[in-house]
């Protein structure tokens, strides 16, 4: 039953993407390619489709793999457990970008999870097919791995900006921190991020309960309201936002 439902969803994917390829292209896998370009990598079968529910492993810490997925619809975790339980959430992959590129291409065995914060559709690359193996006579190989280098520098940006996140010695620090960044990276004081309480505390590496009380604080103090993951930041509009973010988080 599995395999004609793998299947059926492939034959819908891939009449999707005969019929609308355009809407496909608009990926960073996909930057600067034709729409020639992309039917030739989708004929050579090296892309297909899934659905994960909420809380479902899609890549396992310990095992290999030789896809890279995109994210078409919901969200991903990428999490990090230790050997006492205790889980971090690294980053948190929306729709419209890319994960597990760099243990793809490198073919090491997974440090992380990859987990479905919500319902998700995955849009799967093979790199065995897209990479490893030469097309010479392509235009469209040497642009696809160059956008995925542009990917992995970018994450790594993103990595940068958690440790930022989490050295802070207190939770608030750490709050003022990420929320910042977040109105920073929305353009304005009002904004949502991808989390709830759960996954901020993991992100911040704090406890929940410790979150909650310091946030209920900061509301309290005039600095700030929440309504499950949108936030509203007041105060700030006389600084720029990222010098609040790095000044007052170490103080």
């Amino acid at each position: 039953r599995d395999l004609r439902m793998s299947r059926g969803l492939g034959d819908v994917y891939k009449r999707q993407h005969q019929e609308k390829p355009m809407i496909y292209l608009k990926n960073p896998l996909c930057l600067g390619m034709e729409e020639s370009e992309y039917k030739e990598m989708l004929a050579l079968g090296g892309m297909r489709q899934k659905h994960f529910e909420k809380n479902e492993v899609i890549l396992s810490a310990g095992c290999t793999t030789h896809e890279i997925g995109l994210v078409l619809s919901g969200s991903v975790n990428i999490e990090n457990l230790d050997l006492w339980g205790s889980k971090s959430i690294l980053s948190n992959v929306d729709a419209g970008q890319v994960f597990g590129e760099t243990y793809a291409f490198s073919r090491e065995t997974l440090m992380v999870d990859a987990v479905a914060a919500q319902q998700t559709d995955i849009l799967f690359w093979n790199l065995d097919i897209l990479v490893h193996t030469p097309h010479p006579a392509s235009t469209w190989q040497p642009k696809f791995i160059r956008n995925l280098l542009q990917i992995s520098l970018r994450k790594n940006l993103a990595l940068s900006q958690r440790i930022f996140c989490t050295t802070p010695k207190t939770i608030r620090g750490r709050l003022l921190v990420y929320l910042s960044n977040q109105a920073a990276k929305a353009g304005s004081n009002h904004f949502k991020i991808p989390f709830d309480r759960q996954g901020l505390a993991d992100y911040l590496n704090v406890d929940r309960s410790a979150l909650s009380k310091e946030l209920g604080k900061m509301r309290d103090e005039g600095i700030l309201t929440t309504r499950k993951n949108a936030f509203t930041l007041y105060g700030l509009s006389h600084e720029p936002l990222l010098y609040v973010s790095f000044s007052k988080a170490f103080h």
